[in-house]
Formats: structure tokens, C-alpha cells, sequence
């Protein structure tokens, strides 16, 4: 089935096999030497008589990569998945490793891959530039490489190669540093420092219904339930179905208007992306959260003052019903609040955080509050797993777990003299005490509370315990 012919100094494997059109080829592999040759031959004759045999196969990293957006990614991401996944492939992927062919991939060339993507400077966007030339961070290197051990489960799958090179590649261990939150009182002091109304009534949302910055611009008023009943009888609540981002105009293109609810017609239609409005990520993200007294009645008073701006601008108004808008209705952004937080700071003097840092300062209040019950806290964040939550906070539950110790102390051992558990043995004897011994219980704590009360005690038992031990020596 295959045959070795020695070419000068080096070896071929010559067999011949059915490619995916169903043509019959031939193919001569190079082998360094006699030995490597007759490894090549047992191996191919193996898979060719199994029916595992992967025809060989020209096509790069880049053609491979086109092909899996276009048949996996197109079906299965959404147009956020769409431009992170696309933009990793254009800036760390294809330029590293696109031109090798597939199959030439091994688990040897994903490690030099990983070493060379950590030497790679970072690709900044258009309001991030990276104008301080940082490298590719170890967080971003792993987002990377589980993208390619998706791209290539899906190459094992459609028979282009045998194994996944990338399933065991060794990542970079990357640190999770805990982000820095405000506490309470400081986010009060930011409150009442805050002069723009649009980033007051974000940041109230933020730390108090734990929502993220874009299901905060996506809110819609008909998703606001803030009636005077409601509100007097604590009933106040808000629906989460909705998220505002900006996404590139190649991923609504490539995807349709999966997912979309709304796309923005853009002030420059030249641009290359679009504000949408879309629904999240996880089924979990959707949920309803109820809303402090307080913050009802701020929603309220805005909701009024942003009726009144409507009846002035008149047409010029563009409603989209959203909460947070622009003065002409428009959609607000992340950039505009994340450039307004910036100087609320900076003004204020205040720890320097990023807004997402509300919604993790939420979550950590809320655990507090409540101590600790994760399923509450969870309904809130809308995070997909409650692993999430015990991971990103466990100092919190921590510090639960230690008052249940307390707890316990004052509940259980609190109530019961154990004071001879720790010694079986010396329980034992005091059980059964020596003949001609008198059995007396001594209580500790009250000998302790009559020596504090009375002195000149103190100073007999002091002086029949140095008479005692005299006598012992």
C-alpha cells in the first residue's frame, strides 16, 4: 500500500490515496532517514487500512480561518463574538502563523506561537489606541488561544487533520488581580459630587440594580415600572432585555439582524460601525430587578424632566423611548459616561476605578446585606453561573463564613460545658475519682469573676501556691 524509494540521501513514503472529489493521487513524503521512512510507511498503511487516513491538505492557517467564521462563527456568534473573534484573527493569528499550512501545525509550533503572541504589540481601537506600545497581555494570549482550539476541534471534525494541536497548549498563567471598588460611602461622596444627570442616574442604576454599562444604556422606558402604587407598596422594578453597543457593520452584514432589535441610523453614514440595540449575551442576563424607594423616585423626577425636554424640542426630538439619551434623544454611549466618570474623579478627588467597578462594588454590598445568599445576589447580576459569583468574591463569603463560627460558638458551644471533650482520657478519670478523694466541680469562670472582685483572694491563692510548690521541691 506504500512503498519507500531512497532519493540520494534521504528517504520517500510513495502511497496512494482518495482525495475529498473522490480522485485517486499519489503522494511522496520526504523522510530524513531510513527509520523516519518506515515509521511514515506503518503509520500511513495503518490509517489507510482503519479508514482514518486524513488526505494531505495545502490549505494555510489564513484560508482555514476564513473558512471556520464563515461556516462556524457565522452560525453560532453573536456580532459582539463576531468582531472580538475576527479581530483576533486579523492581528494575532494570521500574522504570526496564517501562512502555514494546516497540517504542518504540531503542539511543538502552538508553544513558539504562544512565546511570539506575548512579544506582539497590543492592537488598540479607535477610542483605546495603544499609544504606550504594551504587548499582548497573558489574558488576552488565552482568549486567543481558545479560540484556536475551537477553530481546530472544528478542522479534527471536518477530517483535515487527525488531532487538535492547540487542545493542550501550555497558556501563560495569567494573575486575576481583584479590581479595585468603592465602598459605600465613597460612592454616596460621588453621588453628591456628580453633576451630570445622565452619569447620576447610571451610576444609581449601576451600584443599585447591579447592571452592566450597556443594559443601562439599553433601558427602555415601557421596561420601567415606577407608578405611584407601585412605588408606595415596594413594588418598583425594572425589566433587562435589552443592551447598547457599537458593532461593526461587516458583523451585522455577516450575521443578518440576528439578535438585533434595532440598529441606529449613524450621524456619518460612512462609518464603519453601528449603535445597536440588542439582547444579551446569556438568558440569564435577562431578569427582573426591583428597585429601592429612592431610586424609583429619581427615575421618576428624570422621566418628568426628560417629557418636558421632548414637548420643548418637538420634532427635533429623536425618541427612542430610552432612559438614558442624549438632549436630542440619541443614544448614549459607553465612551460619553466612561469620559464623564473620568472627571467626576478627578474632581472629586476620588479612588481611581473603572465604571464597571459599581456594579462588582453592588454585588459585594448585596452578599453583605443579605449574608451571602448567592441565589439572590445572582438574580440581580444575571451572571450565567453562580460559580461566578463564589470565585470573583469569595473574600465576601469569607467573612460570612467566619460570623457563622461565631454564630455557632454563641448557639451550640455557648449552652454546654465541654470542657473535658479535648481530654477523653482525663474526662475518664474525673468520672472516677480516687478512693478517700472528695469529687468537686469547679467553675472556672465564676473563681475567676470572685478573685477580679476580690484582691486579698488573690493574694492567699497566690501565697498557697508558692507554699505549695515549696513543699513539692
Amino acid at each position: 500500500m506504500a512503498s519507500i524509494i531512497k532519493r540520494k540521501k534521504s528517504y520517500s513514503v510513495v502511497y496512494n490515496y482518495t482525495d475529498e472529489n473522490g480522485e485517486v493521487k499519489q503522494k511522496w513524503e520526504t523522510c530524513r532517514n531510513h527509520q523516519d521512512a518506515l515509521k511514515r510507511k506503518a503509520e500511513v498503511e495503518n490509517d489507510l487500512n482503519k479508514g482514518t487516513f486524513i488526505p494531505p491538505n495545502d490549505q494555510t492557517v489564513r484560508e482555514f480561518m476564513y473558512d471556520f467564521v464563515t461556516m462556524y462563527g457565522e452560525q453560532k456568534w453573536g456580532v459582539s463574538m463576531y468582531d472580538m473573534s475576527t479581530g483576533m484573527i486579523e492581528n494575532y493569528i494570521n500574522p504570526l502563523i496564517g501562512d502555514l499550512k494546516i497540517q504542518s501545525i504540531t503542539t511543538r509550533t502552538t508553544d513558539k506561537f504562544v512565546q511570539a503572541l506575548l512579544k506582539t504589540p497590543a492592537v488598540g481601537s479607535p477610542f483605546r489606541p495603544n499609544k504606550e506600545g504594551k504587548m499582548v497581555t497573558e489574558k488576552t494570549a488565552e482568549k486567543v488561544i481558545k479560540l484556536l482550539r475551537c477553530a481546530f476541534g472544528q478542522a479534527v471534525r471536518w477530517d483535515l487533520i487527525s488531532k487538535n494541536p492547540f487542545e493542550h497548549t501550555l497558556c501563560p498563567k495569567t494573575t486575576y488581580t481583584r479590581r479595585d471598588i468603592w465602598d459605600a460611602e465613597t460612592i454616596m461622596k460621588a453621588l453628591n459630587e456628580c453633576e451630570d444627570s445622565r452619569l447620576y442616574i447610571a451610576m444609581n442604576l449601576s451600584f443599585a440594580c447591579s447592571l452592566r454599562v450597556g443594559e443601562i444604556l439599553g433601558l427602555t422606558w415601557d421596561n420601567v415600572h415606577i407608578t405611584d402604587e407601585d412605588i408606595a407598596n415596594d413594588d418598583a422594578w425594572i425589566y433587562v432585555d435589552k443592551e447598547l453597543e457599537r458593532v461593526s457593520k461587516r458583523s451585522i452584514s455577516a450575521l443578518g439582524e440576528k439578535n438585533i432589535i434595532k440598529v441606529f441610523v449613524p450621524l456619518m453614514p460612512n462609518t464603519s460601525t453601528r449603535v445597536i440595540l440588542k439582547t444579551p449575551k446569556t438568558e440569564s442576563s435577562i431578569r427582573k430587578v426591583w428597585l429601592p424607594k429612592t431610586l424609583a423616585y429619581i427615575l421618576k423626577e428624570w422621566q418628568k424632566a426628560q417629557n418636558e425636554l421632548k414637548e420643548y424640542l418637538g420634532e427635533e426630538y429623536q425618541d427612542y423611548n430610552l432612559v438614558l439619551a442624549l438632549p436630542n434623544g440619541r443614544p448614549c454611549e459607553n465612551r460619553i459616561i466612561a469620559k464623564e466618570f473620568e472627571k467626576l474623579k478627578k474632581k472629586a478627588n476620588l479612588p481611581n476605578v473603572v465604571f464597571h467597578s459599581l456594579r462588582h462594588s453592588s454585588t459585594t454590598y448585596k452578599l453583605k446585606l443579605n449574608h451571602g445568599d448567592l441565589k439572590a445576589t445572582q438574580g440581580d447580576t444575571g451572571h450565567a453561573q453562580i460559580d461566578m459569583i463564589t470565585d470573583i468574591y469569595a473574600h465576601i463569603l469569607d467573612e460570612d463564613r467566619k460570623i457563622n463560627a461565631q454564630k455557632f460558638e454563641t448557639a451550640f458551644y455557648g449552652t454546654r460545658d465541654l470542657r473535658n471533650v479535648r481530654n477523653p482520657d482525663a474526662a475518664q478519670k474525673a468520672e472516677t475519682p480516687p478512693q478517700g478523694s472528695q469529687s468537686q466541680t469547679l467553675d472556672l469562670a465564676s473563681l475567676i469573676d470572685q478573685i477580679q472582685k476580690n484582691p486579698e483572694l488573690a493574694n492567699t491563692l497566690a501565697a498557697l501556691i508558692a507554699n505549695g510548690s515549696k513543699v513539692t521541691s
